[in-house]
């Protein structure tokens, strides 16, 4: 039997069925199956068989009875005792370097709690002008938030790395049970990208609408803590301000609300789309008519130049007008409230 004990292991390992049911074969018959009893007795090939008696070696429910003889088998309960020892040794060492590192970080937890607190809750604005910092900060604040975080997107449509660096926060929060609300512009519902995303965490208890015309960006987190972008400078990355005086986080909270409510749930169907993109003309016939520039209209409605001027060529043709002033009067004779839109 030397070709057992060569393909001996030293490594623990979980027995299956067949070392268990050559082992019993070994204790009712007394001594070792041989390639004759093995296919006949236990349906087992000689390669099979050589496997099984080198697995209960390592495992030493077989001893080996010196260089002639064949291995015996051995007292279960001194098997486990056996394979255990080591294994308990190695769970109680990771468990003193568990306590060890939790010695260690434990004094730090009070500290990094009151530096936090104080950068949540302390009254002021802190500027940030590098766009790594202000990302550091959000990622921070995303893991600390408890209760809720809502924010505006303008703009359309998404960019794919950076919904692919978000849906994983945004699934973490919904995990904690942070609930999150986000208004998107009605452009970002032809976005498939963003579709994508909008499906996936709606599906895990995210709220998402869109309207047709928003302010800036903006992100608040647990009514507390609000993150606004900087103006746009030629030149410079556009850096955020980090805003936690009360009456102001209050103020943006209740703008958000507001918007919120005039909001269209962000369904990703295709019907739901065509409804959007209606209500989107009439958001472009109302900013026409307020003698608004088309470069303008495009930034107030989240979407490129070009395809404002589209818009505006298809709604132009649909309503036989030669020219806006005469779109807008035939859009007054359809009777939209075009007045409540008009800019000063």
């Amino acid at each position: 039997m030397e070709h057992y004990r060569t393909q001996r292991r030293t490594e623990p390992l979980d027995l299956g069925a067949i070392p268990l049911s050559v082992y019993e074969w070994i204790l009712r018959n007394g001594r070792l199956p041989d390639e004759v009893e093995a296919p006949a007795d236990l349906g087992l090939s000689p390669a099979e068989l050589s496997q099984a008696c080198a697995d209960l070696l390592a495992l030493g429910l077989l001893l080996p009875a010196g260089d002639d003889a064949e291995p015996i088998p051995a007292d279960p309960a001194i098997a486990e005792m056996m394979v255990r020892a080591p294994l308990e040794r190695e769970i109680q060492q990771r468990q003193q370097a568990l306590t060890r590192i939790h010695e260690q970080l434990r004094p730090l937890s009070p500290l990094f709690a009151e530096r936090t607190l104080a950068g949540r809750r302390g009254a002021g604005v802190r500027s940030f002008d590098e766009p790594a910092r202000v990302q550091h900060e959000l990622s921070m604040m995303t893991r600390l938030c408890t209760e809720e975080m809502v924010s505006i997107q303008p703009g359309g449509g998404r960019s794919p790395d950076t919904l692919r660096g978000i849906v994983r926060e945004s699934l973490s929060m919904l995990e904690r049970g942070v609930q999150l609300r986000t208004l998107y512009q009605h452009t970002a519902r032809a976005s498939l990208t963003t579709r994508g995303y909008v499906r996936e965490v709606s599906a895990a208890g995210a709220q998402v609408r869109t309207t047709a015309e928003m302010f800036e960006r903006m992100i608040i987190f647990d009514r507390e803590t609000a993150f606004v972008p900087q103006p746009r400078t030629e030149g410079r990355p556009q850096g955020a301000s980090i805003v936690t005086d009360p009456t102001v986080v209050g103020f943006l909270y209740r703008m958000f609300e507001s918007i919120w409510e005039s909001g269209q749930p962000f369904e990703t169907g295709q019907a739901e789309y065509q409804q959007t993109a209606e209500e989107l003309r009439i958001s472009i016939l109302r900013l026409m008519a307020a003698g608004l520039k088309d470069e303008v209209i495009a930034k107030r409605l989240g979407m490129a130049t070009r395809t404002c001027r589209r818009y505006i060529k298809d709604i132009t043709d649909e309503l036989g007008a030669t020219s806006r002033f005469q779109a807008g009067y035939k859009v007054w004779q359809m009777g939209l409230p075009l007045e409540a839109e008009r800019e000063e």
